[in-house]
């Protein structure tokens, strides 16, 4: 009897494969050849999954970004009702959710350099430009959120405006992000965790 292939396995393994090739290479080197190889397949294999290099980069950035927004979606389900906790602790679970969005770890730092290569690349290829502004989007959304719990349990100071939070805290995380990924000699992780940690401790009350 014919062995039976797990067809959205098979694609998940090809996405993988491009991953790899993206993390070590860039992503001007994932080529269906190149990640046909990755993937320890015949270029006819990967084709029979993918219509195109076009289909498979969709299927690869959009599989990224389901990846990240399920894991900080169950890190967000996690941290419950904030009220009544003391603003400091408030601030320590603001941190390590968007610590998720940060390169502070092997398996974070290939998410991030892929997210960085694909929304870089959609500069030029319009195919992808739709991915890449959700991802930007996605971002800008989630510390909207995590601020606003943080001004309802208390954990921000007076006078603070959630818009201008929301722009200076989202535009951190991406120069962190970016700068890590791109200039690791530059800014290492520990750096990356110090320098978020001390901006938001910096936008709590000064009594707390």
């Amino acid at each position: 009897m014919p062995k039976q292939v797990d067809r959205e396995a098979r694609r998940r393994d090809v996405v993988d494969a491009l991953f790899r090739v993206v993390v070590r290479d860039g992503i001007q080197r994932a080529s269906l050849r190149t990640v046909a190889d990755e993937a320890q397949l015949n270029i006819g294999s990967v084709r029979h999954y993918f219509a195109g290099q076009e289909e498979l980069m969709r299927f690869a950035m959009r599989s990224m970004l389901d990846r990240v927004g399920a894991r900080l979606q169950r890190r967000v389900d996690a941290l419950g009702d904030l009220s009544g906790l003391p603003a400091a602790r408030i601030r320590d679970c603001a941190v390590e959710l968007l610590s998720e969005l940060l390169p502070l770890d092997d398996s974070r730092r290939a998410e991030v350099t892929v997210l960085v290569d694909f929304s870089t690349a959609a500069r030029t290829h319009p195919a992808l430009d739709d991915l890449a502004r959700e991802t930007a989007t996605g971002t800008r959304s989630l510390v909207r959120r995590i601020l606003t719990r943080l001004d309802t349990a208390g954990g921000l100071r007076a006078g603070l405006t959630l818009d201008t939070e929301t722009e200076r805290l989202t535009s951190l995380l991406d120069g962190l992000a970016f700068t890590a990924v791109l200039r690791p000699d530059v800014l290492d992780a520990a750096t990356c965790a110090r320098v978020l940690r001390a901006h938001v401790d910096g936008l709590g009350p000064a009594t707390a």
